[in-house]
């Protein structure tokens, strides 16, 4: 395995995540479908298998892999782990913009930033070019970037444009009918919510994987490489909690992994229009949540 194995521990956690959807004493299925389910190679499977039998959360022999237990939130590796340079450097400029005391026309220096996030020059630049479509951060002369701010006018404007495709995307699910594989994706995550549910006091911070693994099923049923795209954006913004008031954190992971859930039980009896008005409901609480949680930035 290369230095860099980052793919490697992101396989792993994927594969903890599919095992999580799994029954106790359920067969999971061969090497060849786990690795078109999981999208990485035949030699990774075995390794991600044989880890998994090392730690007890399934038993492998030969062509039998059985689950023996959940996995648990030490079973994965630390998100900064799985990432490559180039989504470290994502994690390093949020954490520097969003963890920081920066302030809307602050002064964004290319050479700081390559000190500071300790990447090449061609690697920041590339990201920060990526970056700049969505508004946050607009490029001056002489390599200046200007950071514009996380305002409440870009976040509900951010958020207006992920309602439109989720609730695209959530259409697309239910004209696929129940044997479609995004509708059997997001039944198959009934355990792993009920489970967070019933230990929320203590798993309430491993909400957040769970509530991005739901809304990526969705998104990725889509096939649309500019939703793709977007939701790049979705994931770095609504999925950071550097800014976000933790008060009632608990609460607001419990609510929505509770609405997540009705979604769920709306869709193992068929009942398309309950699902969608579940899912609306989710996606109206979750605007609520980010308006009142959010420091917001001030516009200069």
């Amino acid at each position: 395995m290369s230095r860099d194995n980052s793919k490697y521990k992101d396989s792993l956690n994927r594969s903890l995540d599919y095992v999580a959807t799994l029954a106790l004493q359920e067969t999971l299925p061969s090497e060849v479908e786990l690795t078109q389910r999981l999208s990485i190679s035949r030699t990774t499977v075995r390794a991600v298998l044989s880890h998994l039998d090392e730690i007890g959360v399934i038993q492998w022999s030969g062509r039998h892999k059985i689950v023996l237990r959940k996995p648990e939130t030490g079973d994965y590796f630390a998100k900064e782990e799985t990432l490559s340079t180039s989504e470290r450097v994502e994690t390093r400029f949020m954490e520097y913009i969003l963890g920081g005391d920066l302030k809307p026309g602050t002064i964004l220096h290319e050479s700081d930033m390559v000190r500071e996030f300790g990447a090449s020059t061609s690697v920041l630049r590339e990201f920060l070019i990526k970056f700049s479509r969505f508004g946050l951060i607009e490029k001056e002369p002489n390599r200046h970037w200007v950071l514009r701010g996380f305002t409440r006018d870009f976040a509900m404007e951010l958020f207006d444009v992920r309602e439109m495709f989720e609730l695209r995307a959530f259409w697309a699910l239910l004209a696929g009918g129940r044997e479609g594989a995004a509708w059997q994706a997001l039944v198959a995550m009934e355990q792993a919510h009920q489970d967070i549910i019933d230990t929320i006091d203590q798993n309430y911070l491993s909400f957040p994987r769970l509530d991005e693994q739901f809304h990526r099923i969705l998104s990725d049923n889509l096939s649309n490489r500019f939703i793709d795209d977007f939701f790049e954006l979705v994931s770095v913004i609504f999925h950071y909690h550097y800014r976000w008031n933790k008060q009632d954190e608990h609460e607001r992971n419990l609510v929505a992994a509770q609405q997540h859930l009705a979604v769920i039980d709306a869709l193992k009896i068929g009942d398309k229009d309950l699902a969608l008005s579940h899912f609306q409901t989710h996606l109206n609480a979750a605007r609520s949540t980010l308006l009142n949680s959010v420091s917001w930035d001030v516009e200069t």
